[in-house]
């Protein structure tokens, strides 16, 4: 099982989306966190160390976490999705946009 964690800024809208969508998944497991001191559910190195593959929404995300995790990372495989923070939580065109951009990266289902 492969285990993927989603990190954007708050963990508000895109990566709990992201979550949800993704942990329909039988082969997956699935986590999000957010890279600021509001966030929701904030990132930690024991989330990174968990995770098989960490997810981005934007280069931003993973210049923080190269600046704030680097010991943790070890090679991690790293995906920005360059998709910006103009939706809402489970909108449509998210959703659809998710699957577009990270689908190729996952293992067939």
């Amino acid at each position: 099982m492969k285990k993927i964690l989603f990190v954007f800024s708050q963990n508000r809208l895109r990566s709990p989306t992201a979550e949800q969508v993704f942990a329909s998944r039988p082969d997956l497991e699935v986590d999000s966190a957010g890279t600021n001191n509001d966030a929701e559910n904030l990132l930690t190195s024991e989330l990174v160390r968990w995770a098989d593959v960490i997810v981005v929404m934007e280069k931003i995300h993973r210049r923080k976490l190269q600046q704030r995790f680097r010991s943790s990372l070890n090679g991690k495989r790293m995906i920005c999705l360059d998709i910006p923070d103009d939706y809402a939580f489970m909108d449509p065109a998210l959703i659809k946009l998710l699957h577009a951009r990270l689908d190729r990266h996952l293992p067939v289902s």
